[in-house]
């Protein structure tokens, strides 16, 4: 994916002009492969080498003092976090997805995806997930992303909030936790890839290469059935028995036809 002209990749200083940094706290740097708007300024850089991060993946709200949602991924490392205010004329929007469509070029998988009053409350992804009181805002105006990189960094995990304030003020907040430990199998909710098909078009899995596993079988069946009225493309080797076992898991067979292109893996094109 070639990245627009008003981004700037954050992947060495050679390519950035020294006034787009004028702002910037001392000491902080972009992560790697993690594309900065242009005249965006980092406003907070917290470096913590060993410390344990909870991630949600769900909805988050609280209940009796604590927070609850519906899953997490919870691990211990290194972690840092780097909070960008935007420039006046561009939203949140527009830098978490740069942001996004970029990790995912790299080859990174999306665990969890929610956008608005799906994410929960604003203030509580500020001040109990992130501690930063800046990222409070309209929860109507919020999205967040749980991203796992591709190997060899597939012990690494990156979170996205992006929110736009009442105050006209638009922030993202990119954090990168280096976990100390494996991080094992970790699955994408139902939901998570029904945004993505929406979103993007399609779906690419590229380790599924051979007969259709059953947990992603019946992750990806709940995705297609969350909205009924989709029909989507089959592409692969295996393309034919994905469509076979999804049939058989309750999607319907007229909103799925075999692709005539390669793919590596199972992918899935939206068509409607």
């Amino acid at each position: 994916m070639r990245i627009p002209n008003r981004f700037i990749c954050a992947l060495g200083l050679s390519c950035l002009s020294p006034l787009l940094w004028a702002g910037d706290v001392p000491g902080s740097l972009d992560l790697p492969g993690v594309p900065r708007l242009a005249d965006a300024q980092i406003v907070d850089y917290v470096v913590q080498p060993d410390v344990e991060r909870i991630y949600p993946m769900g909805s988050i709200r609280k209940i009796s003092g604590r927070l609850r949602f519906e899953g997490q991924v919870n691990s211990r490392g290194q972690t840092t976090a780097v909070t960008y205010e935007l420039p006046a004329e561009h939203s949140a929007t527009e830098a978490f997805t740069a942001a996004r469509e970029a990790l995912q070029e790299q080859g990174a998988e999306l665990l969890f995806w929610c956008q608005a009053r799906d994410c929960g409350e604003s203030s509580l992804w500020a001040n109990e997930v992130f501690g930063n009181s800046k990222l409070v805002g309209s929860d109507e105006q919020q999205t967040y992303l749980l991203l796992r990189r591709a190997a060899p960094e597939q012990n690494q995990l990156v979170a996205l909030y992006g929110i736009n304030r009442g105050n006209r003020k638009a922030y993202l907040h990119v954090e990168q936790m280096q976990a100390n430990a494996d991080l094992g199998v970790l699955l994408p909710t139902s939901a998570t890839l029904q945004r993505q098909l929406k979103s993007t078009g399609e779906l690419d899995f590229p380790k599924l290469t051979g007969e259709p596993d059953a947990q992603w079988l019946t992750l990806i069946a709940r995705a297609l059935n969350l909205d009924a009225t989709s029909r989507v493309s089959l592409t692969g080797a295996q393309a034919s028995a994905w469509r076979d076992a999804l049939i058989n898991s309750g999607v319907r067979a007229a909103r799925m036809e075999l692709g005539n292109d390669q793919a590596k893996g199972l992918h899935i094109e939206l068509l409607r």
